[in-house]
């Protein structure tokens, strides 16, 4: 990878839809033109705003890598263009190593690989770490982008 980190979580916040407590991504560790890393400690909050009675459970791990992916579209977005619309579409071999994910400790390491797109898709693989190391999810993930943000 061959960009600095250069952005905390209010710079993570100021370029994906997701604000407040719902920015889960502490920190973007490094990225390029197809990959990006950041870094997570927000699944041991008691107040995760994803949070179940159960606990943190793993599927959130999609949403992590989703915020990840939405970060790597900002940063790969031509200079001074906006950033496209982008949902998720789908989440495919999802595969989870783990049933939860507040009891992980230290930190998680969210990556995301942009595998094939163009304007209107992007295909993605994912994968959650701890921070030593072990793999806690890790998936394929299809972003639908440039979609209007309402319905007409």
């Amino acid at each position: 990878m061959t960009q600095p980190a250069t952005l905390d979580r209010d710079g993570i916040a100021q370029r994906i839809p997701h604000s407040g407590s719902m920015c889960l991504l502490d920190a973007l560790l490094d990225w390029d033109t197809t990959t990006v890393r950041c870094r997570a400690s927000s699944h041991q909050d008691a107040t995760h705003p994803l949070r179940s009675p159960g606990g943190l459970l793993a599927p959130v791990a999609i949403e992590y890598a989703a915020q990840a992916m939405a970060l790597h579209g900002a940063l790969t977005a031509p200079p001074g263009s906006v950033p496209s619309a982008g949902f998720l579409a789908s989440a495919r071999n999802v595969q989870m190593h783990v049933a939860r994910l507040d009891d992980v400790p230290g930190l998680l390491i969210v990556s995301a690989k942009r595998l094939a797109g163009a304007d209107q898709q992007a295909l993605y693989t994912f994968a959650l770490h701890d921070e030593g190391g072990r793999l806690l999810v890790d998936g394929r993930a299809t972003v639908v982008l440039n979609t209007p943000l309402t319905a007409p």
